[in-house]
């Protein structure tokens, strides 16, 4: 694979667009982790996350072959739409909305690249991860969905507000209200992170 780590997503995209199969595998790189692991964040499932995050890239990549992608955004936002929509497209299906629960899978930090540290510091990391993916799993889903977008996919609050057909301002209460609900949860079972 050629090395096209310096080149913009637009750049990557109009090669792809031009033939070239490497840009495209570039920009999977770029943002696997953040798209796999907001997929993984709604839906809370390790197999069906994955499905759906196949389902991204085909849809992606038949949008881009077709010619119907449009220069109007960034490649990142325009992804995790895509992501977003099709998460919601199966609680569609399933006829129910996503659950709040706690879940003691830790496959959501096998996606995340942290830097090579000692054990212990790892242990400490992940224990702390642990704590913060099952207090944000116990709020409630708008907020839980906004903290998601902005913290693990990096999306700003005119991104998330598109996504989530909000206002800017509702996602901005919508993260205020989960940040003060998270330090609530913590005071009250006295965690430290």
């Amino acid at each position: 694979m050629k090395s096209f780590n310096n080149l913009t997503d637009q750049q990557l995209v109009h090669l792809y667009m031009n033939g070239d199969a490497d840009a495209l595998a570039t920009l999977v790189v770029r943002y696997k982790d953040k798209i796999y692991t907001s997929i993984y964040l709604l839906v809370k499932d390790k197999y069906l996350a994955e499905d759906i995050f196949q389902d991204v890239f085909i849809r992606i990549i038949d949008t881009l072959k077709t010619g119907r992608y449009t220069d109007e955004g960034k490649f990142l936002p325009w992804a995790m739409r895509i992501a977003h929509n099709l998460c919601v497209d199966h609680f569609r299906k399933v006829k129910r909305s996503p659950s709040i629960k706690t879940s003691d899978d830790r496959d959501i930090f096998e996606v995340l690249n942290f830097s090579e540290a000692g054990a212990d510091q790892r242990m400490m990391a992940d224990q702390s991860h642990n704590k913060v993916r099952k207090m944000i799993d116990l709020l409630p889903e708008d907020q839980r969905e906004v903290i998601i977008l902005r913290h693990y996919a990096d999306l700003s609050f005119k991104e998330i507000s598109e996504l989530t057909k909000c206002s800017i301002n509702t996602a901005l209460g919508r993260m205020r209200y989960g940040l003060i609900n998270l330090r609530k949860m913590m005071v009250e079972k006295q965690i430290a992170l």
